[in-house]
């Protein structure tokens, strides 16, 4: 009986004792808040290292929600024109960027990511309604899934544009994105793409 006791106490000291997951070996993602509910289901925060998940998610029904939210911005940045299928050179081009932001803000950077994600991300949209030949435009809800994918691709669509146009580096570009979307600055890509969204929407009601 004695041993067993022993034995439970050493097995919990053990665990107690286990290094946390960090990403990047470095930022603690259990401690980042979501102020969205809407979005809360759908941006994962499980504490992890390695942000790379082999796809297993992939071709499942709402798998990408299983998704770290670092990782689904490495794969959004990876589908674009230069950086198509090379996941380690994106992999590491947020990893900068995460550095970046946490020495310019001195914050968690995932925290400004996914503060930046809700202000990036619109809440109504147009679809077309056809009635007889004529195409007539509609306002509706976005669902919470949808709203997150468009503030994803946008900001990595904006990323990738302005580096190209700049003579920064994609690390600094996407650092400075993050940051300004955070802030709703009209100056982000993501920011003024939700807007733009948004105004057309507007109209169409």
């Amino acid at each position: 009986m004695a041993d067993e006791t022993l034995e439970t106490t050493v097995e919990a000291t053990e665990v107690l004792s286990a290094p946390k997951a960090l990403m990047f070996g470095k930022y603690d993602s259990s401690e980042v808040v979501v102020g969205d509910g809407g979005l809360a289901k759908y941006i994962d925060l499980v504490p992890t290292n390695i942000p790379h998940s082999g796809g297993k998610h992939a071709n499942r029904w709402f798998g990408k929600s299983k998704l770290s939210i670092v990782e689904r911005l490495i794969n959004d940045i990876m589908r674009t024109e230069k950086y198509t299928g090379k996941k380690m050179k994106a992999y590491k081009t947020v990893s900068q960027a995460f550095d970046i932001v946490a020495t310019k803000t001195k914050q968690n950077p995932i925290q400004i990511l996914v503060i930046g994600l809700e202000n990036a991300a619109p809440r109504e949209e147009i679809t077309r309604l056809q009635f007889g030949g004529i195409s007539v435009p509609k306002a509706v809800d976005i669902s919470p899934q949808r709203r997150l994918d468009i503030a994803l691709r946008n900001l990595s669509t904006g990323v990738v544009q302005s580096s190209s146009k700049s003579k920064k580096s994609i690390s600094e570009c996407l650092a400075d994105e993050m940051i300004l979307a955070s802030r709703g600055d009209m100056q982000s890509f993501a920011v003024a793409k939700k807007e733009e969204i948004e105004r057309v929407a507007q109209a169409a009601r």
